[in-house]
């Protein structure tokens, strides 16, 4: 009996330890390709340079995740695929299956999470006004009748619509399609304000041929937790892109990473988005 107790368990060790892929992983390996949707004007998060290669922050993050997948699944030589999008479509294409990691510049809200999943909070920020400098345009109040521009489908666009109504600001919106957009007819004279979150406002405002033109103004109107968007109902590849950041965020290297995009832009790591990191590097 007691041999017939060993081999039954071996059985079952063996069943288990030959459990078959499922969700991404499995698609994965069945079409040999890892496809990452990319942002080309989301500073510093996820842009083209001057080559049209995809870099920022995210995008560095994302490549680790890549590296961990190869590892995963033994496959070194796992092709990868990236795909442009923009907020309108960002959504969609990760929830359809066509995008199997967002690498951009999305905040993890509730509502979203009825059609895709998040990581690990990877930036925190908040909502605010890139203005012109000889603008006079201090805070949301100053914008009181006049026309901003702001990323369609954004929350970013929901949080100045909703104080708009609150404060009975009649402020007018044009939709754009992305970040580059927005800054475009700001500068053009199109729009008084172009409303995003401030990180990416700075990082516009850095590429912009005169910077002292501009300025990034007025308080947080908004929580912005951005984290890589997957699949819902992925427990196989969350695990594995969690457990690359974690390791980032107990290692100390996510933070390197981090001053490389934002240190520049004159935004140090702050103490929120630190102690997340903290709280987020779990143990193997």
């Amino acid at each position: 009996m007691k041999s017939i107790a060993i081999v039954a368990l071996l059985l079952v060790t063996g069943a288990a330890g030959a459990q078959e892929l499922a969700g991404t992983l499995k698609k994965v390996r069945e079409t040999g390709t890892l496809t990452l949707g990319i942002r080309e004007t989301s500073v510093p998060f996820s842009y083209l340079d001057e080559k049209q290669n995809a870099i920022g922050y995210s995008i560095d993050l994302c490549e680790k995740v890549v590296e961990a997948v190869k590892a995963e699944l033994k496959m070194p030589d796992l092709k990868v695929r990236r795909i442009p999008v923009v907020s309108q479509t960002r959504i969609p294409l990760v929830a359809n299956g066509t995008v199997d990691l967002e690498c951009g510049s999305t905040t993890n809200t509730l509502t979203r999470q009825k059609q895709v999943d998040f990581s690990h909070v990877t930036f925190i920020g908040g909502t605010r006004l890139l203005v012109k400098t000889k603008s006079g345009i201090k805070d949301v109040e100053d914008l009181k009748g006049r026309t901003i521009s702001v990323s369609q489908g954004t929350t970013n666009e929901r949080a100045i619509k909703a104080l708009s109504d609150k404060l009975n600001l009649g402020i007018k919106v044009l939709n754009v399609k992305d970040h580059g957009e927005g800054f475009m007819v700001l500068e053009s004279g199109r729009v008084e304000a172009n409303v995003s979150d401030d990180i990416q406002l700075l990082g516009l405002r850095s590429k912009a041929r005169n910077p002292a033109d501009y300025m990034v103004t007025g308080r947080l109107l908004s929580y912005e937790p951005f984290g890589l968007m997957l699949r819902r109902n992925d427990a196989d590849f969350k695990l594995v892109v969690n457990r690359t950041l974690s390791g980032l965020m107990r290692s100390g290297e996510i933070e390197k990473i981090y001053a490389k995009w934002f240190e520049p832009l004159g935004a140090p790591l702050s103490p929120m988005l630190r102690t997340a990191f903290e709280i987020q590097a779990l143990p193997e």
